[in-house]
């Protein structure tokens, strides 16, 4: 008659958890070996509370009272849930004494209907409260859901932003991908955080605290007690298991990448594994990665079947103990049927939220991780910042002034020693000399990607140093040797280079690059997708794309830095004549590894281990039969030897046709 056994019985339905993946360290990371660019050692992960200090101007913002209200009410909501929370199992209590009252006194006796109805009102209030309880929670859990995400989005931009600041040795040192695996985990990390410590963790932390009460007011302080014991046993147990299945997920994590990296390099090369006859080997390698899969994988799901079982037999224990109280006070008067219900209800409730403190506590380990890699790279100071008093550069010409530059990317390797030279307003100028002579250095230079160790750039007698970084790039139209390309279409990369242009614009642009009749041709038009890194059109294309955007963007002087030197012959003259157009009136420096396409230059510095050697027109350096003459020498017999070598291949053609 007094059964309330499928209660206690229904508490093991609570106890375990599931498998939730531990992600390995991203060997992609940046290293944090540098607070910034070249800075020194950053001190150890800062903690949860370091990190919620870091986080809190993004969770709290001044500036929107709107979400600062959300939290208040958030918060308001998460302690009246608990009181719910708490209320839910008495009403399941009075239901019991209720039902207690009305059936053991007088078995058979007839029941008033009045008093008959009280427990069907109880067991409604019950349901009542559950349903208000799970609302509350939601409610709650929409509330805060814009706050966190509001600073997800925040940090999230100011990283971005930020990383467009950093030095281009900063980017050159570190794997793009990496530099985004960042950015993502610190988005999922702020998420994460936010919806644990918020929404799980402090929410568990309330209820404890209000079970220990309940039960020290409704029962005795033993209670509290044994349940205190229990749950710190529980999460000491719980942390050192977790503990050790980290390092074990780790272990399976690795072994996992290994197997899919070599499956993937394995089916990139299908070909070669083919010319060699390698399928059996490839397998045998592929099986040895899955064979230390196999064995990490089965340690993964052993340690989890001994953290559930700890987790059960540790709780399980102390309801027990909990129970044989409320039993021997039923048996001694001191409470009721309804009590032992209680103090059941009370701790199937507690169960449910300490099964994931194991995830809790490796979600939240990874989140702080994740987050500081963000804030490690907002905290890095750019190499090249603009001075407090810098000045917009007012172009009158453009002038360009070398004075006695000198450059080192590491200082035991010179690259410029002294380098000075003078590009005049409206003039082509082009640097020529062999490879790792410095010639590219010079463009990263005047766009300020680096600073000289001594000397000055000018131009039109402004010291770029001074001037803001923004509007000398406005000022310098660059084609590189590699065009690369955004993943959109044609038509978006040559607007990239003025956005506000109109249609007629581009098309203008495109026109004067060479590149309209080709784009007309295509069935999308301007609207073609150009693929990743601009990879659906070929290598001319893709430099007629850059001619084009350059042309729009109109700068007063333009650096050609190789830009043809990895085309065909033929489609290197094509280029050329639309280089040679958008070069008219303008301040071209061209940086070229073929002579060929810098014969009409106006003038010729020859670069050789980072000093100028030679200055002059073609025909002066050609007279003077020194370095130049012997690169146009060797270049031309490199030419001579291809022409015969690509004659004999079309012969040869012939023939086979024929």
């Amino acid at each position: 008659m007094r059964r309330p056994a499928a209660v206690i019985g229904g508490s093991a339905t609570y106890i375990g958890s599931k498998p939730t993946p531990i992600r390995a360290p991203d060997p992609m990371t940046p290293d944090p070996a540098q607070a910034t660019d070249g800075g020194p050692t950053p001190p150890a992960r800062p903690g949860l509370v370091a990190t919620y200090r870091r986080l809190w101007p993004y969770l709290w913002p001044q500036r929107r009272p709107d979400l600062q209200r959300r939290v208040f009410l958030a918060f308001g909501l998460l302690i009246l849930a608990k009181f719910v929370t708490m209320a839910t199992p008495f009403t399941f209590k009075w239901a019991t004494d209720a039902l207690v009252a009305l059936t053991d006194p007088k078995p058979g006796a007839p029941v008033p209907t009045g008093v008959f109805a009280a427990p069907m009102v109880l067991v409604g209030l019950y349901g009542l409260t559950r349903i208000l309880m799970a609302g509350l929670t939601q409610v709650r859990d929409g509330l805060f859901a814009k706050v966190a995400m509001h600073a997800v989005r925040r940090l999230a931009l100011q990283t971005f932003e930020h990383m467009h600041r950093l030095s281009l040795r900063f980017h050159l040192e570190r794997k793009t991908g990496g530099l985004t695996r960042v950015l993502e985990r610190g988005r999922g990390g702020i998420e994460e955080l936010s919806r644990l410590m918020v929404l799980t963790l402090v929410p568990t932390i309330v209820e404890f605290v209000l079970v220990l009460g309940v039960l020290a007011w409704e029962f005795d302080w033993v209670y509290s007690a044994v349940v205190f014991v229990t749950v710190a046993a529980y999460l000491v147990f719980t942390w050192k298991a977790t503990q050790w299945r980290i390092a074990i997920r780790r272990r399976m994590n690795a072994s996992d990448t290994d197997a899919n990296t070599k499956a993937v390099d394995s089916l990139l090369n299908f070909e070669t594994v083919k010319y060699f006859g390698a399928e059996r080997r490839e397998a045998e390698r592929y099986d040895a990665s899955m064979a230390k899969y196999e064995k990490a994988s089965t340690q993964t799901y052993v340690s989890l079947a001994v953290l559930n079982a700890g987790q059960a037999a540790i709780f399980t224990a102390g309801m027990t103990v909990v129970m044989w109280l409320a039993a021997r006070d039923i048996l001694a008067g001191r409470t009721t049927l309804g009590g032992f219900v209680l103090a059941n209800t009370l701790l199937i409730q507690l169960a449910m939220p300490l099964n994931f403190m194991g995830m809790i506590y490796r979600e939240i380990k990874q989140a702080l991780i994740d987050i500081d890699d963000m804030f490690l790279i907002l905290h890095r100071n750019p190499e090249i910042a603009d001075r407090p008093d810098a000045k917009s550069l007012i172009p009158q010409g453009g002038t360009v002034e070398f004075r006695d530059v000198r450059f080192a990317y590491d200082p035991a390797r010179p690259i410029l020693r002294g380098v000075s030279f003078t590009v005049p307003a409206g003039k082509t100028v082009a640097i020529v000399g062999p490879s790792g002579a410095g010639k590219s250095t010079l463009s990263r230079l005047l766009f300020r990607f680096y600073e000289p160790q001594a000397g000055r750039i000018l131009i039109d007698n402004q010291d770029i140093a001074a001037v803001t970084q923004a509007s000398l790039r406005a000022a310098i139209g660059m084609v590189p040797q590699d065009t690369v390309l955004f993943n959109d279409t044609i038509g978006y990369n040559i607007r990239y280079g003025c956005w506000d242009a109109t249609d007629a614009q581009v098309r203008e642009a495109a026109s004067l690059a060479q590149i309209d009749r080709f784009v007309s041709g295509l069935p999308e038009g301007y609207d073609t997708p150009v693929g990743e890194r601009g990879l659906k059109l070929s290598g001319g294309e893709k430099q007629r794309v850059a001619i084009a955007r350059t042309i729009l963007k109109g700068p007063p002087i333009l650096v050609l830095d190789e830009a043809t030197s990895a085309l065909d012959s033929f489609t290197e003259r094509e280029i050329q004549d639309a280089l040679d157009t958008i070069s008219q009136n303008r301040t071209t420096l061209v940086i070229a590894h073929r002579l060929s396409t810098v014969v009409n230059a106006d003038a010729i510095l020859v670069l050789d281990k980072g000093v100028i050697v030679e200055r002059g027109t073609h025909g002066e350096l050609l007279e003077a039969g020194g370095v130049y003459a012997a690169l146009w020498s060797r270049q031309r017999e490199a030419d001579a030897a291809l022409a015969v070598l690509q004659g004999v291949d079309g012969e040869r053609v012939v023939e086979a046709v024929g």
